[in-house]
Formats: structure tokens, sequence, C-alpha cells
């Protein structure tokens, strides 16, 4: 799994609170989740800091998953909060569901710089290359399967450049966490299996499909944006189609439908 990244000014990491409600609650961990990098900045007294970062490390039961980064290199101050650029994605990949206890942002041996009153110089990013920026979250996300979180990385760029003294300086991030879902799902099991019908979750022209388990007859569907939705049962010949409308996504929750029973002709 590689993905893209470059850092900002203040770096906000999301990932989604580890507790999810819908019609019933599902806790499971079993399957992968995607997860969409971002970048946003808060302001410093720079003109530009631009930095190469070659990879996101995300850590879940002790595994590293690494995200890899090849935007090149760019200026985090053109990605401020409360600007029309508030952030960016930079990186976006699927990992094993799971809870995540640690994130590491590292550099690129080369190509990370700062700009002060219009003189541009490297910018020292000590032990950025090797073992990374550390960052300790709040609370440790948990990744449901099926629905997708947002990582904003908030990086407080005034806290995070050190002056050495002689008119150079340090990268020494200040990061902060926050953790959010972007997407919810809808899951249940449509009975007989021998109906063996196409599941269509509608919101109006937009349409996702999917079928259930040849064996069990359950169905999901994940990576849905908030709002109601129309679930209509198509089976084969010699059973009825059926619908079931105002049913209802909310991000971070899985919304169980229960058994649905297909009638036959």
């Amino acid at each position: 799994m590689k993905t893209k990244f470059a850092i900002l000014t203040s770096i906000v990491v999301l990932l989604a609170i580890g507790t999810f409600i819908g019609c019933k609650k599902e806790n499971s961990t079993a399957g992968t989740t995607k997860v969409e990098i971002k970048m946003t900045d808060a302001p410093g007294d720079f003109d530009a800091i631009n930095l190469s970062v070659k990879e996101v490390v995300l850590v879940s039961a002790g595994k590293p998953y690494s995200f890899e980064v090849d935007r090149g290199i760019f200026n985090i101050l053109d990605f401020r909060i409360g600007t029309a650029r508030p952030d960016i994605l930079i990186a976006d990949g699927e990992m094993p569901s799971g809870e995540i206890t640690e994130i590491r942002l590292i550099l690129n041996d080369s190509g990370n710089t700062i700009v002060v009153n219009g003189v541009q110089q490297e910018l020292k990013t000590p032990s950025a290359q090797s073992s990374g920026w550390k960052v300790k979250l709040k609370s440790n996300p948990q990744l449901t399967p099926g629905i997708t979180y947002s990582l904003l990385l908030d990086f407080d760029a005034a806290k995070s450049i050190v002056s050495t003294g002689n008119g150079k300086f340090l990268l020494k991030p200040v990061v902060r966490g926050i953790t959010e879902a972007t997407s919810g799902m809808i899951t249940g099991t449509v009975l007989p299996i021998e109906s063996h019908p196409e599941i269509l979750v509608i919101a109006g022209t937009d349409t996702v499909g999917t079928v259930p388990d040849a064996i069990t007859g359950k169905f999901t569907i994940g990576g849905l944006s908030t709002g109601n939705y129309s679930v209509k049962f198509v089976p084969v010949t010699g059973y009825q189609e059926s619908t079931i409308t105002n049913v209802g996504v909310t991000n971070g929750q899985i919304n169980n439908l229960g058994t649905i029973t297909l009638k036959n002709n």
C-alpha cells in the first residue's frame, strides 16, 4: 500500500473515533479500512516552508504500514486553516482494520527549505530521515472495516520552527491529533440464499451495488456519505423485488438492516 503526502505548518491527524453506532452495533476488526491522509496548516511568520515528505507510517498490532508520498516538494503554508484551500489530500490507501497505536512522518534527505525575508536556506530536520517524527494520538482510533477515515495532520509552524541563534533553523514538529470518520455503512442479511439478489443502494441518480455472501446471505456496502438511501433487492426469477426506503447513513456508523426475506412470486 502506497500513498502520497506533503507537510504543512499545522499537521492534524484524522482517523475517526473507535465507537460506531448503527441500528445495531458491530465492532469487528476483520478486513481492511481505507485511510485518506490530508494536510493543513496554522500560520507562522515565514515566507515559505518547503518540505519533501517520503512516507507516512501507521502502526497497528505492532506492524508498520507505509504510505509512500511522491507529490514532490511543496510549501505547507499554501494550505492554511480558514483559507480557500484549508487542506490537501496527499495520500490514500487500504490497511488492515484495527487499532492505530502510532504515526510517523519521514522526510526525504534533501529538498527541505525555509524562506525568511525573501531568503531561502536549508531547513535542518533532525531524525526526520531515519526514524521520522512520532505522533502520539490523544486516543488510539479503532478502524472499522468498510468505513473510510480521514487522517489530517495539523502542524503548528510557529512552534515547530526553531531558530538556532545563528540565522539557521531546525524543524521540530509540534503535532496534535484528531480522528474522524468520513463515511458510513449499510449491512444486513438477505434470504433465502436461492434468491441470489443484486443489492442496490440508491441516492438520487447515484447507485452502488453488491451481492450477498453465497453461503450466509450477509451483505455489506461501505464508503457511503451521510444521507438517506433506498436499498433495492433484485432477485433471480421466481422471487419478488423488494425496496427499503429512507435508510439513514451517518459517518462512522453501521446501519444493520437485520434479515430481509424475499417472497416467492
